[in-house]
């Protein structure tokens, strides 16, 4: 794995906005990139790519999901504040005070940030920062603008439905990574890096490979359309450390099940030795109560598959997570690993 390339283009998927739905630009960019390669992306209607790396019979197909967490503009208070509505699993008390960029339909960018309503020590009473921050009561987001009522938001362009993206604030220090929406970007920078790689070595591959990009993951409904003549899908995403956890930020782990379903129990031994012949830092583990992958939808749609998943351990999942360049690169090793069997 080029390391120097590989922190690049994370850094570049980062900076591109897309919260769920919000999938044009970087959509764009993928293609483009794949493209640049050699390879011929094909785009779903929904939004989503599939592309065929090469190789014949038994496909397997590995997807990532390039949707991340966000708000919309959910109503535009006489104050000149916004109320706003969480897209995917984002929760107030994991952003408020984080800086943002309201997509307007048509007059650009404005920017802002998620306060509380009432936002200063020294002149709020205590019992309101015993309040848990929420949306609907308390959370709302300023405009960087003088604005005094909802007209003076509407005249920047601002409207209801409009996308409000986070700041990722992505930096890498002594190896750890930082950043908003590692889930899922720091697997389509390996995708795309092992994608290069195959074609730099010529690699020719001994099955069918397709990689399969989703931009609905976090709403669930990503992997709801996949080739049809799919045998084995495998979801690459964060596993999440904690409490009884095994994943680690340096290590990848395979997973057995998630609060939906338990994997395919041959994908899973298939990945574990995969891993053990490769000489990966690796690890078993079960994420529940509030996790799922896309390779779940995939079965739910009535696919006739196996189904797994793994990834490198993510610290603070759906808020500023954190992972180590060794937990990249052992899931990077299990992606090149699979591929190529």
């Amino acid at each position: 794995m080029n390391e120097t390339r590989f922190m690049e283009t994370l850094k570049t998927l980062i900076d591109i906005d897309s919260a769920t739905g919000q999938y044009h630009e970087i959509e764009e960019y993928l293609i483009d990139e794949l493209e640049r390669m050699g390879y011929e992306p094909e785009t779903l209607n929904k939004g989503g790519i599939i592309c065929c790396l090469g190789g014949n019979g038994n496909p397997l197909c590995i997807t990532a999901h390039a949707d991340t967490l966000g708000l919309m503009v959910r109503h535009i208070n006489e104050d000149g504040t916004i109320k706003v509505v969480k897209v995917g699993g984002l929760y107030a008390y994991n952003c408020e005070q984080e800086n943002v960029r309201i997509h307007t339909r048509d007059k650009g960018i404005v920017t802002g940030t998620v306060r509380r309503k009432e936002s200063s020590v020294h002149v709020t009473p205590d019992e309101k920062w015993d309040e848990v921050p929420d949306f609907e009561k308390n959370v709302i987001v300023m405009v960087d603008a003088d604005v005094k009522n909802a007209d003076d938001v509407r005249d920047l362009g601002i409207e209801v439905g409009d996308y409000i993206n986070l700041d990722p604030r992505f930096t890498c220090q002594n190896g750890y990574i930082k950043s908003r929406f590692l889930d899922d970007k720091a697997m389509l920078a390996i995708m795309l890096e092992g994608a290069r790689e195959l074609k730099e070595k010529n690699v020719s591959l001994s099955r069918k490979v397709y990689i399969h990009i989703a931009m609905y993951e976090e709403i669930g409904h990503g992997g709801s359309f996949i080739p049809e003549d799919t045998r084995d899908f495998i979801a690459m995403d964060i596993a999440c450390t904690g409490k009884e956890q095994t994943s680690s930020e340096k290590k990848v782990s395979v997973f057995c099940k998630d609060s939906r379903f338990p994997y395919h129990i041959d994908i899973i031994d298939e990945m574990i030795d995969c891993a053990k012949d490769k000489g990966l830092d690796y690890v078993c583990d079960i994420f529940t109560p509030h996790y799922g992958t896309d390779a779940d939808p995939a079965l739910a749609a009535g696919y006739d598959i196996r189904h797994g998943a793994f990834g490198p351990g993510i610290t603070s999942s759906h808020g500023y997570e954190r992972t180590h360049i060794d937990g990249i690169k052992n899931t990077y090793g299990l992606f090149m690993g699979l591929i190529q069997k």
